[in-house]
């Protein structure tokens, strides 16, 4: 833990902050179409209609801050389900929830013809809610019960099961294949703001309970036991994390696809800087994630110029090594 004190640990959220706001506004500013920081600032205070300007407003904002609220939701989801299942690998990719939801939003548009934003946000939810549900049965099935090995493996089932569903669905149809695969590899390019004020209620609302439930994630952590003798209500407690982490994976899916490891890697940076205590392990994750996909975003502008990377194969890129330490050192939550 590098902030032991309070003091300090709200300087490094503060300064968290402002690198986040000047990660944004870096996006709006760079990439393939050349624009400078005064056509920016004139952009939003003199609109010409000159095709930067257009870029600017209609293209590169929005695409910031989904990327910030994707971002953000992602590492809050990690940090809930890692607290809620005791497991340091736990995220929505892992255990199933981004396949799941994915899989309801091709598996609409395939057979129900959805295209509506709020109806694409629903079926991203009633997937993640329906994965949710399945992995944590059969990881209570058997004589101990719940196990955060159980539940790893369940997820990884459900994971892959929910993944050749939906290659199997559009390989029968290769017009929906050419409309969704752009989204089936996580990226935040092209998501407009109407896109983004669809979901951002249900994800604002998740991140604003998740907050206040920090200290009572705190002594669920200790364990069950000694929570219930504290008074605790653990049911109700897991209820709501549970439903927090479905509309934080469900609409962040929703908009930009499944995006992976940031629901791993970025909590276990948190706790790295604040320690344990979720009051504060929360917020640093949501900042963080939404720093790391910001970023990560801007390196998939440049990586194969003119075209794109899909910010989906950036985060895995940067995953992928932490992921491998994290299960060789065995990190404790």
């Amino acid at each position: 833990m590098i902030c032991k004190k309070a003091s300090s640990k709200w300087i490094v959220l503060v300064c968290l902050i402002f690198i986040l706001l000047a990660a944004v506004c870096a996006s709006v500013v760079y990439g393939y179409t050349g624009t400078s920081w005064r056509q920016v600032y004139q952009a939003f205070t003199s609109f010409n209609g000159t095709n930067e300007h257009v870029i600017i407003k209609d293209v590169r904002l929005p695409r910031a801050l989904v990327a910030t609220v994707v971002g953000a939701s992602l590492a809050a989801a990690g940090a809930l389900m890692q607290a809620l299942t005791k497991n340091p690998l736990a995220s929505p990719g892992i255990f199933g929830i981004n396949a799941g939801a994915g899989f309801f939003i091709v598996a609409g548009s395939f057979f129900l013809h959805i295209q509506s934003p709020q109806a694409l946000v629903w079926s991203s939810f009633l997937g993640a809610a329906f994965t949710a549900a399945i992995v944590y049965a059969a990881g209570s099935l058997g004589r101990e019960g719940l196990t955060p090995i159980k539940l790893t493996l369940a997820g990884a089932a459900m994971a892959a099961m929910f993944s050749s569903l939906t290659q199997g669905l559009l390989s029968v149809n290769e017009l929906e294949l050419a409309q969704v695969l752009f989204w089936l590899t996580g990226s935040v390019q092209g998501r407009s703001l109407d896109l983004l004020m669809t979901m951002f209620p249900y994800a604002a609302a998740a991140l604003v309970i998740c907050f206040f439930l920090g200290q009572k994630i705190n002594l669920l952590v200790m364990g069950e036991d000694v929570a219930k003798g504290l008074g605790q209500k653990t049911g109700l407690l897991k209820f709501v994390m549970a439903l927090c982490v479905v509309m934080l994976a469900g609409s962040a899916v929703a908009i930009a696809g499944p995006i992976s490891f940031i629901g791993i890697i970025i909590p276990h940076f948190a706790r790295f800087v604040v320690g344990n205590d979720y009051r504060w392990v929360l917020p640093f994750s949501a900042v963080l994630g939404a720093i790391l996909l910001v970023c990560a975003d801007i390196g998939a502008r440049y990586i194969i110029m003119p075209q794109e990377v899909p910010v989906g194969v950036m985060t895995a890129i940067i995953g992928m090594p932490v992921f491998v330490y994290i299960a060789r050192r065995g990190a404790k939550l």
